[in-house]
Order: C-alpha cells, then sequence, then structure tokens
C-alpha cells in the first residue's frame, strides 16, 4: 500500500506555511503546526496499521468464500461506501480528462492486486507474501522514475536492484529453487498494484487523495457488482466468523479507511516522513500471521524483510 504517497507536497508546503504573521503569534503558528504533525503521524500509521491486516484478513475471507467472490464482493462493498461519502461530501466528479487516469488506478489497486494476492495466498502463506509484496515501494518509485522520466542517483538505484535481488532470493529459496504459482501472481501483483499507484500519484496532485481511490472505486462498481452476483452464483458460500471478518475489513478497512487516513496523514507530515513509517508494514504484517493465523515464520522471512527496509530507506534518503 505504498506509492500512494505521491502528491500531497502542496499541500504539505501550505500546512508549512500557517506560521505566518495572519495566523497569530509565531508560539501559536508552530504550536499548531506541531498539533498538525502528531495527529497527521497518528493517522498516517493507522493507514500503515490498517494495510498490515491485509493479507491475514484476506487468508480469513477465503474461508467463508472462494478468490473471485472475495475480490468481487469486497470491491463492491468498498465502492458502496466510498460512493457514499463522496454524495454526503457533495463531491463533483473529475473533469473527463482524469477518467483514463482513475481507469489505471482502479485496474491496478482496486482490481489487479486484491485478485492477484488473493490467488497467490491460496497456496503462499502470509508471512512468504509480505516479504515479497514487501518490495512494492521499490517497484513503485522504479516505474516512477521511467513514467516522469527523472533520473535518480547511483545510490537509489543500487539500493532498488539489491532489494528487488533479496526478494528474488528469498523467494526461490522458500520455493526449492523455482517459482512456485503463487510467487508469480505475487510478481504480477506488484506491477499493477506500482502502475496504480504511480497514476494514482498523478493524479492526487490534481484532487485530494481519497477523492482519487473513491472515485476508482465507484468506477468499477457496475463492474463488481455483475461480477459478485456471477461468482456468488458458482463459488460455495460458507459462512464463518473469520470469514465475515476478514470480508469487512478488507472491503472497509484495507480498501477504504485506510487509504482515507493514510492520505490525509501523508497531507500533514509529507511524503519523506509518511513513506519511513510505512517501512514498518511488512514486519507488521509478520506479526499479524503468526499471531492472527498461527503461521510458523522461517528465519529467512524476518531477515528478508529487514533487509528490504533496509533498502527501502536508502531510496528514501537518496531521493531526496
Amino acid at each position: 500500500m505504498r506509492a500512494h504517497d505521491s502528491a500531497t507536497t502542496p499541500t504539505t508546503i501550505a500546512v508549512a506555511s500557517t506560521g505566518s504573521p495572519r495566523t497569530g503569534s509565531p508560539r501559536t503558528g508552530s504550536a499548531r503546526a506541531a498539533d498538525l504533525r502528531t495527529s497527521g503521524t497518528l493517522l498516517a500509521g493507522l493507514g500503515v496499521v490498517s494495510f498490515s491486516l491485509t493479507f491475514p484478513s484476506t487468508v480469513w475471507g477465503l474461508e467463508s468464500f472462494g478468490p473471485w467472490s472475495l475480490v468481487a464482493v469486497r470491491s463492491t462493498l468498498a465502492a458502496l461506501i466510498a460512493g457514499t461519502f463522496l454524495l454526503a461530501g457533495r463531491v463533483p466528479p473529475p473533469e473527463r480528462r482524469h477518467w483514463a487516469g482513475l481507469a489505471v488506478v482502479a485496474c491496478g489497486v482496486v482490481i489487479g492486486f486484491p485478485l492477484l494476492t488473493t490467488l497467490a495466498l491460496q497456496t503462499s502463506t502470509t508471512s512468504h507474501a509480505a516479504v515479497v509484496v514487501g518490495l512494492l515501494p521499490l517497484t513503485t518509485a522504479t516505474l516512477a522514475a521511467v513514467r516522469t522520466g527523472r533520473r535518480p542517483s547511483r545510490a537509489f538505484w543500487f539500493a532498488a536492484v539489491s532489494g528487488a535481488l533479496v526478494v528474488l532470493g528469498f523467494t526461490l529459496q522458500q520455493s526449492g529453487g523455482s517459482f512456485s504459482t503463487g510467487d508469480l501472481y505475487l510478481f504480477g501483483a506488484l506491477l499493477v498494484c506500482a502502475a496504480g499507484y504511480t497514476e494514482g500519484g498523478r493524479l492526487a496532485a490534481l484532487m485530494p487523495g481519497w477523492q482519487v481511490i473513491g472515485w476508482a472505486l465507484v468506477l468499477c462498481l457496475p463492474l463488481m457488482a455483475v461480477a459478485s452476483a456471477v461468482a456468488l452464483s458458482i463459488e460455495p458460500v460458507r459462512l464463518t466468523a473469520h470469514g465475515v471478518i476478514g470480508l469487512a475489513w478488507v472491503a472497509a478497512g484495507s480498501t477504504f479507511f485506510g487509504l482515507y487516513v493514510w492520505y490525509r496523514g501523508m497531507a500533514a507530515i509529507g511524503i519523506p516522513k509518511a513513506s519511513q513509517l510505512q517501512l514498518a508494514q511488512p514486519l507488521l504484517t509478520l506479526f499479524w500471521s503468526v499471531f492472527l493465523l498461527g503461521e510458523t515464520l522461517p528465519l529467512a522471512a524476518p531477515v528478508a524483510a529487514v533487509a528490504v527496509l533496509v533498502c527501502i530507506a536508502v531510496t528514501q534518503r537518496a531521493k531526496s
């Protein structure tokens, strides 16, 4: 959940200017800025926690629903929630020229990533998936560099390639020297999600970030509603407490609430600081995989996760 980071800098700059003489004494302006940073950090941190629960919740959801049903119903419910917020806020539809970009966000973040990771989690453990998808910030940063034509430093590319090699080595070691079907799904998820994040970051420079994901969800609603009806009629449904909780969380928690608080927090504290908070996400997911699912972690999992986090931290510093 990571390259949502992209384009709240104008908001951040505006926030930074609240200490101007018009706001009162310098002390008052500084206190307000400090309060905003604190609340922004809490909101962004809450978003990271929400994202870290996505994979365990998906595993729970698969107890009750088939993979296609889970993804379709998840997206439908999230779209209904987003549509309610957009209507309540009387948010006007985006300009026509933005709909193509929203379609990319929808295909990558709303449909592609949830579907591919759900299919992967049928055969891969949550801890394995957490390490592989921990590469997402690097994948997104690399794709964004290509998309925007920027030329990051050599340190950035060295760290990005090192992180990729760590994940590839971990995957091969865990899969007995070859890639499994679940691994291919996860690598595909990385690419489509990075594309959706990159385009979403571009659009977030033109409208609030939560509206980007909100309209992307609404755009998918007709398709996902039909897909839900078809999938539920084909795949068996065996309702359990875990299954219902898992579905509710991936729909309301991960897909909408997590992104909402993440964008608001990032707007307050800025992209670099928010990105540093997200470094904890793979390790949090490893914790949930043990605490909620009872998985046994191979030693390579936390080691590889920490190595990837170090590489991401280096790219953050190299970009700045």
